[in-house]
């Protein structure tokens, strides 16, 4: 089960182009049947919710995959055998990953290692320690290449294998003093991204990394980190992943303790040694996170701040047993989808109407809007789906959505 060429290219634009995030790129997938299906579908959607949307050119993804290749950079799509199991079970996961470096590391079990860019003498001889033991123990040791903490995690686990999660593009490293670090780390471990080549990290992207950095993990260690840090961010992904979250305590004194101790409050385990994580990730390691079809509908409407414009885009039924049997059994993208607005041109205008009409300032529900409209899921869906594209409604947590003033 293998994109061939062309499939990877469709693949790496269809996620390249405007508005199309992790859900967009699913919803679409599901109800096209295939990448180049809803790349040739694309511009009408767009032309009828009076919207311009930017479709990555052909030109634009060649020219990414052969900078790539000139760096060593693979693209993995998910549903390949090489795209990490535990990743894969994140309603948010990336469509394509871009590694570097070597890709068995990804088929080791993992962990998360996570702090403090301002970390304390005592934060990082503890974070070297818990490292070092993790690899020891057969761990593979995830990070962000940050400062502080992270450098410490990556350095103290080169020799048993540790995996970068960059923010940026693969040619874009930061922070860039971390870069003779890097090359050493894809020596034995590996680096992963989901930005395109040339793309310099943002604001928005690191809390996109550390949902890929707790995704690839079975579970998360936060050694020290401020209230408000990133680190707690990656924390929170990781419970809403439904992955263990440790915990290293600390003075009441020091504001980098007030993250962990926090956390411990809420529930996290206390973490003092290498086997208190050990111990407690052994079991997991057979059986894995849940794993969820690319079709399945997820439960990121908890997240919180949304990490791409179209962040919570409405999930859809799965497309007909004969699409998803292409799909899971050798991604077959070469055939064309047919748009089934076009074979029900009236309802679906009607449906639009409806839904539009159902909607207000507060947010509702989706199945009420089902419930409501008295439409079938998929028709509901659609027009939601064709709202969104235009702009005009917002996604909030709970599965709801809301018109937005015009």
């Amino acid at each position: 089960m293998r994109l061939d060429d062309e499939q990877r290219l469709n693949w790496l634009r269809l996620i390249r182009s405007d508005n199309v995030g992790p859900r967009t790129f699913r919803t679409l997938i599901a109800r096209f049947g295939s990448a180049s299906a809803a790349l040739a579908a694309l511009p009408e959607m767009a032309r009828k919710s009076g919207r311009t949307i930017r479709i990555a050119s052909v030109d634009d993804a060649e020219r990414e995959l052969a900078a790539a290749k000139r760096l060593g950079v693979s693209f993995i799509a998910l549903g390949e055998p090489d795209y990490p199991v535990a990743l894969r079970a994140v309603d948010s996961a990336p469509p394509i990953i871009a590694v570097r470096g070597d890709v068995t590391a990804l088929a080791q079990p993992m962990v998360a290692v996570v702090g403090s860019r301002n970390a304390s003498a005592n934060g990082l001889t503890f974070t070297e320690r818990l490292a070092r033991g993790l690899g020891e123990a057969g761990f593979v040791v995830v990070s962000g290449l940050a400062r502080g903490i992270d450098t410490r995690a990556h350095a103290a686990s080169l020799a048993t294998g540790t995996i970068a999660v960059l923010a940026g593009g693969h040619d874009r490293i930061y922070p860039p003093e971390n870069e003779p670090l890097l090359m050493q780390i894809v020596r034995q471990g590996a680096a992963v991204c989901e930005m395109p080549m040339g793309w310099t990290a943002r604001g928005r992207d690191f809390p996109r990394r550390n949902r890929v950095v707790s995704g690839l993990a079975l579970g998360t260690v936060v050694v020290e980190a401020a209230l408000k840090s990133g680190s707690l961010i990656t924390a929170r992904f990781a419970m809403e992943q439904g992955r263990e979250v440790f915990a290293v305590p600390g003075s009441p004194l020091d504001p980098r303790a007030q993250g962990p101790n926090d956390l411990i409050r809420q529930g996290a385990t206390l973490c003092g040694t290498v086997d208190d994580v050990v111990s407690a990730l052994a079991p997991l390691i057979d059986a894995g996170p849940a794993q969820k079809s690319l079709f399945d509908a997820g439960d990121a409407d908890n997240v919180g701040e949304p990490l791409w414009d179209e962040f919570d885009w409405p999930e859809i039924e799965p497309p007909p047993v004969a699409h998803r049997l292409a799909y899971d059994s050798g991604f077959d993208d070469g055939g064309s989808v047919r748009d089934e607005r076009g074979l029900f041109p009236a309802q679906m205008e009607d449906a639009a109407t409806l839904v539009t009409g159902l909607l207000g300032a507060s947010p509702v529900d989706i199945d009420e809007l089902v419930r409501g409209s008295g439409l079938p899921v998929r028709f509901v869906q659609m027009a939601l789906l064709d709202l969104e594209l235009a702009g005009r409604i917002a996604r909030h947590p709970g599965n709801r959505v809301s018109l937005l003033a015009q």
